[in-house]
């Protein structure tokens, strides 16, 4: 995976950028509000000029949508265009029979409430009172066509308009952008100031400040300047060559248990996979390590996400999830694998996968092809067969769900899969039938077994590949059969004096227990450090080998905004996936912050972040 640095954006990204934030403004009183409803999309995009259809919604809000953040906002915009009048204006002309430029109300009734995305007699009859001039009944769609379009315009203008003059607003920072209207802005009577305010503006000074600030009880001192705190770290790429823990002499004769597993990218962006309860039967000397697992099929062919970060934390397990106590995690590096060494009791341990989600990340959905890669195929005698590309694909799967590794599929792996593809999971008597009709040995499914139920499927539905297709981009697979939202990987354990098991789980609490153990290893290795003129808030900078992770510790009895910049940072890329962000943390909580990573591991790279905290509102 390769990554660059973004170029300053032109003055028409820029204006594309105002608009955005001037339509989310007029939804939501905040960038870091998310959109919680389809309802709340329609009246965003609304404000942005554009007239979204039902479909268009449920493009982007499907039944596993439960938010969108300011960035998804920004890229739904940059795919659907405003509705032009000509556009319009050639939907008004095929039910225009007679040519005349009018069109009657039964006939404007009829093709809207029979055709398409039907509108109720209601709505019809609302555009009749709007465009119905002379009160004829009959439509004058031309002036219908000016007055939407105008009404749309004056949306957008009173929006922009809005953001322009409200200071606090100005102030806010959207995804990787901070305000900065365009050359050309709302009216020419605001185009000067507009100008003036793409130049670089000097920091805020203790008037400016207190020109915007309220009365308060807070100290003086933080109502006058914003509290910040700047971070810079170099690392040397030789720095982390000879910190390589060593592999233990005679590992080979160490006992050794092994599991798969796959991290996935949700479509929320967040990153989800199995969790692992691990059992040392006595105290004993431990190797442990996660690395990224290959499914080449040649070595002209090499799996692209080789490069991903992986991390693996041991957990020893409490009485109750809550009383899990962070053992420790993989922070050397070898090649691709992280390796952590240690002495473990004996007793029951939770092992808890985690990618930083530097590099695995959404991609653009743009077609790759013309022509879309097919799943099925009937041959010469007209049955229904699986195509070579797709039989590469499913054997990949079947790789990757084979967790043991013993080249079968055991009901519980199975079950595995069938949660992530459908949701649902396959009970005994099901699994019964699947012997009667499926290769399989030892009750459990073999390679060709597999295939031939994933034919059976496509036969079922007479070769239509829609549930193909739904199983294959659960997987992480995009329409070219590319492994793009996921990562196969797999964990080793080496116990010098017992044979250690390892069983996979499906915890609803996995995330929180990981988020705990994460926040854990970084507050453990590195000291707090409060933001100036903030007692409570601190922030915590933890420096891997390979990794830099910050988190925000806020001790106050209210919520802070803190604004992220890493504009000054060199050969890096961060989980935010933007340079400049803004976090808020809720009262009393700790949160991560970001992860860094550096783009090219072959050169130095240079960490330099400055946090502040923005003023209340």
């Amino acid at each position: 995976m390769s990554f660059q640095e973004s170029p300053h954006p032109s003055d028409e990204e820029e204006a594309f950028y105002v608009q955005c934030r001037a339509a989310y403004l007029a939804v939501f009183k905040s960038s870091l509000t998310n959109i919680a409803s389809k309802q709340q999309l329609c009246r965003a995009l609304q404000q942005a000029g554009r007239n979204p259809a039902h479909a268009t919604l449920n493009k982007y809000w499907t039944p596993r949508t439960s938010k969108l953040n300011f960035d998804d906002f920004c890229e739904i915009l940059k795919k659907e265009k405003k509705t032009e009048e000509t556009e319009l204006m050639r939907a008004f002309n095929k039910m225009d029979l007679n040519s005349d430029g009018y069109i009657s109300h039964s006939e404007l009734e009829k093709a809207l409430t029979t055709r398409g995305e039907k509108m109720t007699t209601e709505e019809v009859n609302a555009i009749f009172s709007l465009a119905d001039i002379n009160k004829d009944g009959k439509l004058d769609y031309a002036e219908f066509c000016r007055l939407f379009v105008s009404t749309v315009e004056r949306c957008q203008m009173a929006a922009l308009e809005r953001l322009e003059a409200n200071a606090k607003l100005k102030r806010q920072n959207f995804g990787s952008r901070s305000y900065s209207p365009p050359k050309s802005s709302v009216s020419s009577a605001s185009s000067a100031a507009a100008a003036t305010a793409t130049l670089p503006q000097p920091p805020e000074t203790d008037a400016t400040l207190k020109k915007d600030s309220r009365s308060s009880s807070r100290p003086s001192s933080a109502r006058s300047r914003r509290s910040s705190l700047s971070n810079s770290i170099t690392v040397t790429s030789s720095s982390t060559k000879t910190s390589k823990i060593p592999e233990p002499s005679g590992l080979q004769e160490w006992h050794h248990s092994s599991m798969k597993g796959c991290f996935f990218l949700e479509d929320d962006g967040s990153i989800s996979s199995l969790q692992y309860q691990l059992h040392v039967p006595q105290t004993t000397n431990v190797y442990l390590t996660i690395q990224p697992l290959s499914l080449s099929h040649g070595p002209d062919k090499p799996s692209s996400w080789m490069t991903l970060d992986t991390a693996l934390f041991a957990v020893e397990a409490g009485e109750t999830k809550e009383d899990s106590t962070l053992v420790g995690f993989t922070e050397s590096k070898d090649k691709e694998k992280y390796v952590w060494k240690g002495e473990l009791h004996a007793g029951t341990y939770y092992l808890l996968p985690f990618t930083s989600g530097c590099k695995l990340k959404k991609r653009s959905k743009k077609s790759l092809s013309n022509k879309p890669i097919e799943l099925v195929y009937r041959t010469d005698t007209g049955e229904l067969d699986l195509t070579r590309e797709l039989r590469e694909v499913l054997s990949d799967i079947f790789e990757v769900i084979d967790l043991d590794g013993n080249g079968l599929l055991s009901l519980e792996e199975y079950n595995f899969f069938e949660l992530r593809t459908s949701g649902e999971k396959c009970d005994k008597d099901a699994w019964a039938v699947c012997k009667e009709n499926f290769d399989m040995r030892k009750n459990q499914l073999t390679r060709q077994g597999f295939m031939e139920l994933n034919l059976m499927e496509a036969t079922e539905k007479d070769g239509d590949p829609a549930d193909l297709w739904v199983t294959l981009e659960a997987m992480g697979f995009n329409r070219m059969l590319e492994l793009v939202d996921a990562c196969p990987f797999q964990i080793d354990v080496h116990c010098e004096g017992t044979q250690p098991s390892i069983q996979p789980l499906s915890m609803d609490s996995g995330p929180k227990l990981q988020n705990q153990a994460l926040q854990k290893s970084i507050t453990a290795r590195t000291g707090a450090k409060a933001l100036r003129g903030q007692d409570n808030v601190f922030i915590y900078t933890y420096r891997g080998e390979h990794r830099i992770s910050s988190l925000i510790a806020n001790k106050t009895n209210q919520k802070v905004t803190v604004h992220v910049n890493n504009e000054q940072s060199r050969n890096c890329c961060s989980s935010r996936g933007m340079s400049v962000f803004a976090v808020e943390v809720p009262a009393r909580t700790k949160m991560v912050c970001q992860h860094i990573l550096p783009i090219n591991e072959r050169q130095d790279w240079t960490y330099n972040c400055v946090e502040t905290i923005l003023p209340f509102t």
